[in-house]
């Protein structure tokens, strides 16, 4: 087994060149499934498999407005804090996928096959530290870059394609080049789950994922600091809690594809349990 890597800060992640790659994998995913595997069941709730589609569908449109089109329809009702902002998103998101039931699985995937391509090319022409027009919020950001938003983007795509892909029986895109940079981006995370939890300065949780073979797909430790909980790469010295999970393991927790028992069956805790407990609630979505 690999050692874990000392402490370092965490560093931007540029995602935008992974996204026609990300994309060439979906249509084939899609162009292939009978027509049966559209009604299949999925992780996301009473969503099956087209819906999913239709989702990612609606998240291109979305972009594509208002980044390159700077149409920015206001809310309904002022957003006010944070249970209003999800709840007003799962309005879109139920309205969007209620509406698309209209369309067949081919015109689904004839979309998707021209809004993917333009998707690509507007994340790629994004300056990287610019600010973007939407912070990530589920990372406890009030103000994020085009980096950060591109990043959440990419996690946005690869995680609903993975609901597609285990809906219909598909292999996983859990190679390190996929899952490195989806959980190095998801665990952004941790400090709003965190940010309640009261723990001495000094107090730090490791979490380490690692791959089927053992090898390293992923180390942080979230610290606790004077000002609060603070995210590194690497593992610290002597940690106050670890967390050794499986990278399939770690992307269905932080994605609400893991049930609460199923995750404590499958995430193997060292030294004082009760800091690994927000863990378990932590998601890289907006819920």
């Amino acid at each position: 087994m690999e050692p874990l890597a000392p402490l370092a800060p965490l560093a931007p992640l540029y995602t935008a060149e992974l996204f026609p790659p990300l994309h060439r994998e979906l249509m084939g995913l899609l162009r292939g499934l009978p027509a049966s595997d559209w009604e299949r069941p999925t992780v996301a709730g009473s969503w099956v498999v087209r819906d999913v589609a239709a989702h990612l569908l609606d998240g291109d449109l979305r972009k594509l407005s208002a980044y390159r089109d700077g149409h920015l329809p206001r809310p309904p009702v002022p957003i006010h804090d944070h249970r209003g902002l999800v709840a007003f998103l799962n309005e879109l998101n139920a309205e969007w996928v209620a509406a698309a039931r209209r369309l067949s699985p081919r015109v689904l995937v004839e979309l998707l096959e021209v809004t993917g391509h333009q998707l690509a090319e507007l994340v790629a022409s994004l300056p990287p530290h610019g600010p973007s027009l939407f912070p990530v919020a589920w990372a406890g950001e009030g103000a994020s870059e085009n980096w950060m938003d591109t990043g959440r983007e990419y996690t946005e795509r690869w995680h609903h394609q993975m609901q597609i892909r285990d809906a219909v029986g598909a292999p996983g895109l859990l190679d390190p080049v996929w899952l490195t940079p989806l959980l190095e981006l998801s665990v952004r995370a941790l400090t709003r789950a965190y940010s309640a939890t009261l723990a001495p300065v000094g107090t730090a949780l490791v979490l380490d994922v690692r791959g089927e073979g053992g090898e390293g797909v992923g180390c942080w430790t979230l610290a606790r600091a004077i000002d609060g909980w603070r995210l590194w790469r690497g593992a610290a010295d002597e940690p106050t809690t670890t967390v050794s999970t499986d990278g399939d393991a770690a992307w269905r927790l932080l994605y609400n594809a893991l049930p609460e028992e199923t995750a404590r069956a499958r995430l193997r805790v060292e030294g004082e349990e009760w800091l690994a407990e927000p863990l378990f609630t932590a998601r890289s979505v907006m819920v």
